[in-house]
């Protein structure tokens, strides 16, 4: 059956010819709209633990949780080859010397054939970029950089404390480099309708970005969100809602780019609302029904049209 969408998996085995894995990391770092340097509460959206996996002991040298992931996944689902993910908070929120150490920690192991690295837009000075283009030399190499919505008034409303115009000066800073840029984008903001959201999409598409991540705004316990929820001052997307939006999505992104995640995962101690996004495989086994509904296929309605956004 022809693929629908380009998915990540399929991008990795055809360059590595084998299924590769993610291993996350937490590296202790960060993020400034914890620590003062913006705001101390942090994103709207986000838990205490930032996006951090539950696998990850942040106790743990880097070198340590690297190699027990690996051998879970060995165990659990014969992994051979894998990606290095530095994960929680903004992996590149640190002084050159600890980045330097940290990303070396992370990247030792014969096995290894990727490392990809979260963080903002705002964080990645040149002299960052300028550490992390060599890994290109020796892994699949990307910096994923939280996006989050194409709307500064958005932004502003959720903490995140940069602009869209930084993101794109970002993204285009990477690309100089030639290093692959992973955008995070979230369906269902405060405030967002869905003309809005594919606003997003026609911006992206307009963007020199490799991968994307779609996630769905799902309500974390400790999160400033949790309070306005059960304040009632927010409504979340409904399954069916978010299932349209993100086929309308896929549309209007370049079929080039690699999908690397369709929908956000929240453990269940830790997830208030809504109920529905514990059940993954039946949220992406809805999304793939939809477009197959629709005769419909990644990149089909492109667009690269975004006035207006970020204003």
């Amino acid at each position: 059956m022809q693929e629908r969408y380009n998915r990540f998996s399929n991008y990795l085995r055809q360059k590595f010819g084998c299924r590769v894995y993610r291993v996350p990391l937490d590296a202790g770092f960060n993020c400034p709209t914890r620590d003062g340097s913006i705001s101390t509460s942090g994103c709207l959206y986000c838990g205490p633990r930032g996006s951090a996996s539950l696998l990850c002991d942040r106790a743990a040298p880097v070198r340590e949780q690297l190699i027990q992931g690996m051998e879970a996944m060995r165990r659990r689902y014969g992994a051979k080859k894998f990606i290095a993910y530095f994960q929680a908070f903004s992996n590149t929120y640190a002084p050159l010397e600890k980045l330097e150490q940290v990303y070396r920690e992370g990247t030792e192991h014969p096995d290894l054939v990727g490392l990809s690295i979260g963080t903002r837009p705002d964080c990645v000075p040149e002299s960052v970029l300028d550490l992390i283009a060599p890994y290109r030399e020796r892994y699949e190499t990307w910096i994923e950089y939280g996006l989050q919505s194409a709307h500064d008034a958005t932004l502003a409303a959720i903490n995140r404390g940069h602009t869209v115009a930084q993101f794109a000066d970002a993204v285009r800073r990477a690309q100089k480099r030639a290093i692959k840029v992973c955008t995070h984008v979230i369906l269902g903001l405060p405030g967002e309708n869905r003309e809005m959201m594919l606003e997003t999409a026609r911006f992206i598409a307009s963007l020199p970005i490799e991968g994307i991540k779609i996630h769905l705004l799902h309500v974390l316990g400790g999160s400033p969100l949790e309070k306005v929820y059960r304040e009632g001052k927010i409504k979340l997307l409904a399954m069916d809602d978010y299932v349209s939006i993100v086929c309308d999505f896929l549309e209007l992104l370049p079929p080039t780019v690699v999908i690397q995640r369709l929908t956000g995962e929240a453990p269940r101690e830790s997830l208030v609302a809504p109920d529905w996004a514990l059940e993954k495989h039946a949220v992406l086994k809805a999304i793939e029904e939809e477009l197959e509904r629709r005769d419909s296929r990644q990149g089909c309605r492109r667009s690269c049209r975004h006035d207006g956004v970020g204003e």
